[in-house]
């Protein structure tokens, strides 16, 4: 992997980590796992505790903290932990 790959993959991740804790501290979880579906282009992320919020509240907490980190997924999808 050249220099300027290897430093995009280390953002990436830096951004995937910073991504993961603010939803955990936003939805409250003690715990938190995520999967990336490469040939689907899509994120998935289980959080502990997500199923005590409705539909409209997962996305009022979470479509703020998706625009501003702009994380390139096709989809993202939340589930139960």
């Amino acid at each position: 992997m050249s220099a300027p790959e290897e430093i995009e993959y280390e953002s990436f991740e830096e951004d995937l980590k910073v991504l993961i804790q603010t939803l955990k501290d936003s939805f409250e979880s003690t715990e938190a796992e995520f999967h990336i579906d490469d040939h689907n282009d899509t994120l998935y992320i289980k959080l502990e505790g997500l199923d005590d919020y409705s539909q409209d509240e997962i996305v009022e907490i979470a479509g703020p903290i998706l625009e501003e980190l702009d994380m390139d997924f096709e989809e993202i999808i939340f589930l139960p932990f």
